[in-house]
């Protein structure tokens, strides 16, 4: 009886120590999960539970059910934390706070968050533009349900008579988000997209759909933090300096390296060939967010080798012979490397025959940046696509016409603002 007793105790610690050495990117945590941010975000949370009136409620925490990931140093990812003026934080955070369903990670982004060029701060409340939001969910399904009890005037009639098993289905579309739009809390008018976690660090990840990832590379304000996405995000964003990188010459300036950066997500979106999206909206971003994209990026390219940007300086040099070159090639995400690897089969010696040999012929391929560009337009082109028309079912026939009204004149303003300066 010893004897087994003790051989049921070694199992259990076996299998604890295989929990605790699983990988970050591909094991999540439940909601219940105590992370450590790396910089304070938001004020803790009481401990008093709050009373719910929603049905079915918050799934309660089980006490050990996982082991807890790994404390992530203090310093670790504070590139990723971008200050706004206080009145914006209390803002954001007491917008994300007012959900009673449970938010793993939140970010807000756009123009109402961070100033752009050709879009004027406004007085008036209705003048204002739209704060945009990605929550991500453990699970979507649950998190739809308590949020449709707490707030059915953000869903269109069909998804409320539909349920919250049509909305989650709908949004496991590639890209793997749900939108709400024209939402007015808390004064102002908010779109809130959803997705989980596993969406979105696959996307951080991997770039399979680019839409998440994409958005991501640009500035944004983190209002609930979540350490296995802080890790994915760091990723996420070397990814953009590598391919950014790639695509630019021996010397440029930092923001020609912004705005190539910026650039990705909206290559072979569908919305730039149409009236529906300021076609200078990446020069805008840029010219009035240089300082925020420098804070995300400078430090990430000390780390690259080959990359010779100094503390203070605007200007870039980089090493672009084929051997550099090729070590940035090599670690690409796997969605964009698979489509280069594509695209150079026939075009030479095949990767099994010499490997070395096969990098640095594609890397010093003189039309490499065309070809890596146009195969990021091929990667972004279907989820966006996909996502336009899901924008339909998500917000309603009424909503989704006046959110286009609303991107044709956004679109206006922009083309009269850049032709005026």
């Amino acid at each position: 009886m010893l004897s087994t007793t003790r051989s049921s105790a070694h199992r259990a610690s076996a299998h604890r120590l295989q929990c605790l050495t699983r990988s970050l990117t591909t094991d999540s945590t439940t909601s219940h999960t105590v992370l450590t941010p790396p910089l304070p975000l938001s004020k803790p949370e009481t401990s008093k539970p709050r009373q719910s009136r929603l049905y079915p409620r918050p799934r309660p925490a089980v006490p050990n059910q996982r082991q807890a990931l790994p404390t992530l140093p203090p310093s670790f990812g504070r590139n990723q934390v971008l200050p706004v003026p206080d009145s914006t934080r209390a803002l954001l955070e007491d917008i994300v706070g007012s959900f009673e369903a449970p938010i793993r990670y939140a970010f807000a982004y756009g123009s109402g968050v961070f100033e752009q060029a050709g879009y004027e701060k406004q007085k008036d409340k209705e003048d204002r533009p739209m704060l945009d939001f990605i929550f991500a969910v453990t699970h979507s399904d649950h998190w739809h349900s308590i949020n449709m009890q707490q707030h059915p005037g953000h869903y269109p009639l069909h998804a409320r008579v539909l349920g919250s098993s049509f909305v989650s289905k709908t949004q496991e579309l590639s890209p793997g988000l749900w939108f709400n739009t024209f939402v007015p809390m808390k004064g102002v008018n908010i779109k809130y997209g959803v997705t989980t976690v596993d969406t979105l660090c696959a996307d951080l990840l991997n770039w399979r759909t680019l839409y998440l990832a994409g958005r991501m590379h640009k500035p944004l304000r983190i209002i609930k933090d979540d350490a296995r996405v802080r890790l994915t995000q760091q990723v996420n964003l070397t990814s953009a300096l590598r391919t950014a990188l790639l695509m630019l010459p021996e010397s440029f300036t930092q923001r020609e390296l912004f705005s190539a950066i910026a650039g990705i997500s909206y290559s072979g979106d569908p919305r730039m060939v149409l009236p529906a999206e300021n076609r200078g909206k990446v020069e805008n971003m840029v010219s009035r967010q240089e300082n925020q994209f420098r804070e995300l990026y400078w430090r990430l390219a000390q780390g690259l080798p080959g990359v010779r940007w100094a503390a203070g300086s605007k200007s870039v040099e980089q090493d672009t012979s084929p051997h550099a070159r090729a070590a940035h090639l090599k670690k690409l995400p796997e969605e964009l490397l698979k489509h280069v690897h594509q695209r150079a089969e026939g075009r030479g010696p095949p990767r099994e025959a010499d490997e070395s040999a096969y990098w640095l012929r594609i890397a010093g391929d003189k039309e490499f940046p065309t070809i890596l560009d146009s195969e990021i337009t091929k990667i972004v082109r279907y989820p966006a696509t996909v996502q336009s028309l899901k924008g339909i079912v998500s917000a309603g026939v009424a909503k989704s016409a006046r959110y286009s009204v609303a991107k044709v004149s956004k679109w206006w303003k922009g083309t009269s603002f850049s032709s005026s300066s």
